[in-house]
């Protein structure tokens, strides 16, 4: 490489390492950002750099506009306004045998899929807020709550994922269901650390925002033998609640506030919030559902949720494959 060109890359790569990681030289997280599409520039300018040069450096500004548009999303902590969301492949995860967002839509449950009496959500259940917003001084038992309050038992998503979510009137339960691409090798990882729980945050004590402290306790939950990896985990929440209602916080309020949300209700007795979270990797793909009712929860609905869950899923990719 020529000394012009070379000097040309450089200040390239420096450009397109401020582009992504704004004035102050870190990565805004894509969860915190405004969705914006991203263009690519393109033909020459009236600047006098050798072609290979200009070339060069339109590819580096059009990757970093790429990073740019792909790590943001909107809500928090990857949460969308509507009951029902997806997000197109990062591009370190695309390639032939990706999932695109219209095979993750597809890959969905439906309530078909589960049968009466569920129904697409209203909105999150105040319980939601007022218990599993929580803090303990467990650093693993935080990182759980964390990713129980954020529906991200595996993490944050990183490439295609798509997300739907349930009511069931008659058991005042609520099941968030979601479809997601992320490396085989992350997701046995979250799956080798969700194994540990049970052991390491059996029992521990929580601080909730508005429901006092809970008392929590973790064991395993067996699941249906299906995908490549899989794990479940039971989560009791037992304490004094504020909140634990049936009653649902818009999906504005709850999937786009940084606030507490919900309305305050009246002190309660004792009450038990009982949530089941499976998670089961499939191959290049994962699903993952959180359950969750005051008391105990509507009988096999997470058992039969997966199984029916890992066979759309596969579904999608058979079908994938014979058209391609």
């Amino acid at each position: 490489m020529d000394e012009p060109t070379a000097v040309l890359t450089r200040t390239a790569l420096a450009r397109t390492a401020r582009l992504a990681g704004g004035r102050g030289g870190s990565v805004v997280p894509w969860e915190k950002r405004p969705l914006r599409a991203a263009a690519c520039p393109s033909g020459g300018t009236a600047m006098h750099r050798p072609p290979a040069a200009r070339l060069l450096s339109a590819c580096v500004l059009c990757t970093a506009a790429l990073l740019t548009a792909s790590a943001c999303t909107p809500g928090q902590s990857g949460r969308a306004a509507d009951a029902m969301a997806t997000r197109s492949a990062a591009p370190a995860l695309s390639g032939s045998g990706a999932l695109t967002a219209a095979q993750a839509q597809t890959a969905l449950l439906t309530p078909a899929d589960l049968g009466a009496p569920w129904v697409p959500t209203q909105g999150a259940a105040t319980w939601r807020d007022g218990v599993l917003k929580a803090r303990t001084d467990v650093p693993d038992c935080q990182r759980l709550l964390d990713a129980v309050y954020a529906d991200q038992p595996l993490g944050a998503p990183t490439g295609t994922y798509a997300v739907t979510g349930f009511d069931d009137g008659d058991d005042s339960a609520q099941l968030r269901y979601q479809v997601l691409s992320r490396l085989p090798a992350d997701v046995d990882r979250s799956l080798a650390w969700l194994r540990t729980l049970p052991q390491t945050c059996g029992r521990f004590s929580a601080t909730t925002t508005r429901s006092g402290v809970q008392e929590v306790q973790v064991t395993g939950l067996d699941l249906p033998d299906v995908g490549d990896g899989r794990q479940g985990l039971r989560i009791t929440f037992t304490g004094q609640s504020n909140t634990m209602s049936d009653s649902y916080d818009s999906y504005d309020d709850y999937y786009g506030s940084e606030g507490d949300g919900g309305a305050e209700g009246n002190q309660g007795d004792a009450t038990t919030l009982t949530l089941e979270v499976a998670a089961v990797r499939v191959g290049g793909d994962a699903i993952t559902l959180t359950e969750g009712a005051l008391g105990a929860l509507p009988p096999n609905a997470t058992a039969h949720a997966i199984q029916s869950g890992v066979q759309r899923l596969t579904d999608v990719h058979r079908r994938a494959r014979a058209q391609a």
